[in-house]
């Protein structure tokens, strides 16, 4: 049997553009004979659709838009399609997540899926109605099993935790199937495309199938697919394997002896800029923008979420702003002109100088009696903030904010000010990860992009005459360790300080990481690339007493 395993960027909700996009690839790999074309999880709706699958209009038009798709290819391929399909019985959540069967111009059989997530950002439970047994079909003379995403992260044997008492992949196993077909859309995060290869080449091995896996690929909203789908035979060797974080349609002939592939091996900060730079495109063009405007400070944030923008949208579509006010350096003024040179991108420099000097004479008698000091800094911040909101209006580019995961976790940020923006694409990159990613960079271009000079200074946000960052916070290297062990592993204080930290600086920036929840809520959304981001999967309280 022969399939074509179509890694597709879905649009979230655009089930018109979708099912084009669908119908064209089918027709693509028809042209090779194969059997079977394969979607990835939801692929007519977009993958997450979140609420809209509460929207009737919207299931009623992916109904129809199956039909007209089966009909479109009535002399094409079987194409098994992810979709959401209505439950037809009382006392049930309205709808499957599905796999349909599409066969000579109609829907021939529908599969569902057997376990929904519902940790980190997912939350399945919420719209669908699990299946009580996977489903399975034969094609060509193979008996084929379907399974959906979730469906195969539940394996005894490698699981070390299972979260469900039913195994899809067991009961597969009892029906005698001799390919296993798993339709996904599995979010990227560093390292787990080694964790996936290894458990599908588990459970190919173990119970002698084939297995077809098809991942989504794209950015919608802060989560960014990788792709990188793949098959292995029943020896549980990697045999095809699609591109990374790119549109790729692979044909396998299954009945084929086909050379052994191998499996993943790629730096972390190769992998985070390229999820970076598919969200940061993605995002933006899919809310309908094609420029940006950013903030330059000379900095290693704004600099690399620069190099990210251009290498996204285009140097055309970018454009840096500089705002020096009388605390900035020339140094940071001279390292921004260099790096927008670098990348070709266009800037406008606004001296805030007067502006900061109309806010102290507005507000001199309401702060009478008070020492100059955190209010005038965030006052510097938020006059950035709203000139950078004022060009985005104007010019209609979607305003990026360049502040890293490790600020944003202590809340070294100012909440409508450098905080303000359309997109943070680098919140979920630590300040360490932020030098290696950089550094990554200026490796593999020609020349380098990155000046020398912004990634050998002292961090500072300048907001105050010779101020550093580490005036107020640990080494980067000391901070990262502690907020992996709180954000990732969920540590408490006398957990991490076990682990050989200082007491009193575990308790200080644990104490920053609760008090900062407010400023989180109200931030811009950003790609996720880590286990555990400030999204939709950090679901903490912002009013409470911590004891522990």
């Amino acid at each position: 049997m022969k399939v074509a395993l179509l890694q597709l960027n879905m649009t979230v909700g655009d089930i018109s553009g979708n099912s084009a996009k669908i119908i064209s690839a089918v027709k693509q790999a028809s042209a090779d004979k194969v059997d079977l074309c394969i979607s990835s999880e939801l692929a007519l709706l977009g993958y997450p659709p979140r609420d809209l699958l509460f929207n009737q209009a919207f299931i009623a038009q992916a109904q129809a838009a199956l039909k007209d798709i089966a009909e479109q290819l009535k002399d094409a391929p079987a194409l098994l399609l992810g979709t959401a399909e209505l439950v037809l019985k009382p006392d049930c959540k309205p709808l499957y997540n599905s796999a349909v069967l599409i066969q000579k111009g109609k829907v021939e059989q529908s599969f569902h899926k057997t376990l929904l997530p519902t940790y980190d950002v997912f939350d399945e439970e919420r719209y669908f109605e699990p299946a009580l047994d996977p489903g399975v079909f034969e094609l060509a003379g193979v008996k084929i099993g379907v399974t959906i995403c979730e469906d195969v992260w539940n394996d005894i044997d490698f699981a070390t935790s299972r979260r469900y008492k039913t195994d899809p992949l067991q009961l597969l196993a009892q029906k005698n199937v001799q390919c296993i077909i798993n339709l996904s859309a599995s979010p990227f995060s560093l390292g787990k495309q080694k964790l996936r290869e290894k458990l599908l080449s588990n459970i190919a091995k173990k119970y002698q199938v084939n297995l077809v896996y098809v991942n989504q690929v794209g950015g919608n909203d802060d989560l960014v697919f990788d792709g990188r789908s793949c098959v292995f035979d029943k020896q549980g060797y990697l045999i095809a394997k699609a591109k990374a974080f790119a549109e790729h349609i692979i044909i396998c002939d299954l009945s084929a002896d086909l050379a052994k592939l191998k499996t993943h091996e790629c730096l972390p900060e190769a992998e985070a800029y390229k999820a970076l730079v598919l969200g940061t495109h993605d995002y933006v063009e899919k809310c309908g923008f094609k420029k940006v405007v950013l903030g330059l400070s000379g900095g290693i944030d704004s600099a690399l979420t620069a190099v990210i923008a251009v290498e996204a949208l285009g140097a055309d579509n970018v454009l840096g702003v500089l705002m020096p006010s009388p605390y900035s350096s020339k140094g940071s003024i001279d390292d921004s002109l260099k790096l927008a040179e670098n990348l070709g991108i266009k800037t406008i420099t606004i001296a805030i100088k007067d502006i900061m000097q109309a806010y102290d004479t507005g507000l001199k008698q309401a702060f009478a009696g008070f020492k100059p000091g955190l209010a005038e800094e965030n006052i510097q911040a938020r006059i950035r903030g709203n000139i950078l909101m004022g060009l985005s209006n104007k010019y209609g580019a979607m305003l990026l904010t360049t502040g890293n995961k490790s600020e944003l976790a202590v809340g070294y940020c100012t909440i409508y000010g450098d905080m303000s923006g359309g997109f943070a694409v680098i919140s979920d990159v630590p300040k360490t990860l932020v030098y290696a990613i950089a550094k990554y960079i200026n490796k593999i271009k020609e020349n380098m992009i990155i000046p020398q000079v912004i990634l050998e200074k002292a961090p500072s946000a300048e907001l105050r005459p010779n101020q550093l960052d580490q005036d107020s916070l640990p080494e980067y290297e000391v901070l990262d360790a502690i907020l992996f062990r709180c954000i990732e592993q969920h540590k408490s204080v006398q957990e991490i300080i076990a682990d050989g930290f200082n007491s009193e600086e575990v308790a200080k920036v644990l104490n920053l990481v609760y008090k900062s929840e407010f400023k989180r809520k109200q931030a811009a959304p950003g790609v996720k690339i880590t286990d555990r981001a400030f999204g939709i999967g950090w679901r903490m309280p912002i009013a409470y007493k911590r004891n522990f």
